[in-house]
């Protein structure tokens, strides 16, 4: 947390609880807990506060070139020729794309971490031409072993899973009966990554999607769970960390530098173990939209500089639906101006399934390219993608900072202009890095807004190169095909 007051305060207790910040009063609460522990810090500005937290709670590594690109993603690609064919039909067209991924239940059953074979016949060659066409291939990896799995008497045995204090050890059940591995357990990282190297690392895959990171329950009954390092009651947040960590660790022991995995949670150090966190499974609406905003911020100034959403949302919308269509829009013109540029969605209407044994019993949604929407939706998304492109140096030294400093790549107002007063009130635009300003449209219909411009600078409007001077409010246009976007003391923001 950082306070106006000139303080920053760390809650460093990974145990369940809840923190409430009312008008008369603030808590901090743990559950269960063998000992509280917090840490405080001073600055005179927000950016002295956050580094000073870097430093002792770690930094992220120095992202890697091709993450500051374009990832295509979507729930789910059914097999090894239709995730090519997407990939091809990019680079048909000329499109920027950095990396491709291949979603959940590729895999024969959960906790196995290899291709089906039915799916995905040669994932060596997939994987060769990915590379050809400078395409990194992500991989979902699941925390998850089923009970059918071939891996699951071993582990089992040797105290791999989580257990539990009484009743039948059953921890999630989609798609199975399942317990997740312990990964606050050293024996059981190292095991999971053995597995994960010797079927995905070896063929090529260097970076990978840790998803349930909380991790996900079928019943949230956390004192019943138990780990190596104690009650989930207890420690329980720690978790994210530690399976971040099983995948560093391995990756960094293989020689690889510059590591970055995408997780859907994260606790107080993930980001020194590579941690790229994405706000889950969001409602595809405005409101939804409105909120990443918000939480994008927060996660930066929380010490986790790398930051991104599902663009379009993850459920609820239809490919065919104009009302989506302009949320779409929307979205990805926010998401050029995020840490990490990621299109994800469970498209409405749902594909047919490819087969009926192992992963294919699990759904797969609409095409969610940027061609796979109208022609209007297609020209604006594909400027964008070009815009990402030219953007990449600018993202690259926000990216150095993040490494070096702990710098958040998209931040408050306030952080960068700490004495202007209403910067600390206005949270609906931001700045990407020290000289764009970004005023994301969060409601649908919208074609003008209001944006506040910091004192203490000179602003250009990107698009018309309208000049202000900082300190007030004005009224700027924001036609659909346009992220209203201001450039600070004469900086050249490449929307061309």
């Amino acid at each position: 947390m950082i306070s106006s007051l000139g303080y920053g305060f760390l809650w460093n207790n990974p145990a369940v609880g809840r923190v409430n910040f009312g008008k008369n009063i603030t808590t901090w609460e743990a559950y269960s807990t063998k000992k509280l522990d917090y840490w405080i810090t001073a600055g005179d500005t927000p950016a002295e506060i956050e580094e000073s937290y870097a430093n002792a709670a770690g930094k992220v590594p120095m992202m890697p070139d091709y993450a500051m690109g374009f990832w295509q993603c979507k729930l789910r690609y059914q097999t090894q020729e239709e995730l090519l064919e997407v990939a091809r039909e990019y680079k048909r067209r000329n499109l920027p794309i950095s990396v491709i991924v291949v979603d959940f239940f590729h895999w024969p059953l959960q906790g196995e971490w290899k291709f089906d074979p039915t799916y995905w016949p040669n994932p060596d060659a997939m994987i060769a031409e990915l590379k050809e066409m400078g395409i990194e291939l992500m991989v979902s990896i699941w925390p998850t072993v089923d009970y059918r799995s071939e891996n699951f008497k071993e582990m089992d045995d040797k105290g791999l899973l989580i257990r539990v204090e009484s009743g039948y050890p059953i921890s999630m059940d989609f798609m199975g009966n399942t317990l997740h591995y312990d990964a606050t357990n050293p024996e059981a990282r190292e095991y999971v990554w053995q597995k994960a190297k010797q079927n995905y690392y070896e063929k090529g895959i260097k970076v990978f999607w840790l998803d349930e990171a909380e991790p996900e329950y079928t019943v949230y009954d956390f004192e019943n769970y138990r780990y190596h390092l104690g009650p989930d009651v207890q420690v329980g947040n720690i978790y994210p960390v530690m399976y971040a960590k099983t995948f560093f660790d391995g990756m960094k022991a293989e020689g690889q530098e510059n590591i970055i995995n995408l997780l859907r949670c994260a606790w107080a150090g993930s980001q020194r173990y590579g941690a790229l966190v994405w706000s889950g499974d969001i409602k595809s609406s405005f409101p939804s939209m409105k909120n990443q905003v918000a939480a994008g911020l927060n996660m930066g100034l929380a010490g986790i500089p790398w930051w991104t959403t599902d663009i379009g949302g993850f459920f609820g919308a239809n490919v065919k639906d104009p009302e989506f269509h302009e949320l779409l829009i929307r979205w990805f013109q926010y998401g050029c101006f995020c840490p990490v540029m990621r299109l994800h969605g469970y498209r409405w209407p749902l594909q047919p399934q490819q087969g009926t044994t192992g992963g294919a019993e699990c759904v797969s949604g609409a095409p969610n390219e940027v061609w796979s929407y109208t022609t209007q939706v297609y020209d604006i998304l594909s400027e964008y993608l070009r815009m990402r492109e030219r953007l990449r140096p600018y993202v690259t030294k926000r990216m150095q900072e993040a490494h070096e400093k702990g710098t958040p790549v998209m931040r408050p107002m306030f952080y960068d202009f700490p004495d202007d007063p209403i910067c600390w009130e206005v949270e609906t635009q931001y700045l990407f890095g020290p000289d764009i300003l970004v005023v994301p449209i969060t409601d649908a219909g919208c074609r003008t807004i209001e944006v506040y411009l910091p004192a203490g600078a000179s602003w250009t409007n990107a698009w018309s190169g309208e000049k202000f001077q900082g300190g007030q409010w004005i009224t700027a246009d924001a036609p659909i095909e346009q992220i209203p976007l201001f450039a600070r003391d004469g900086f050249d923001i490449p929307v061309h």
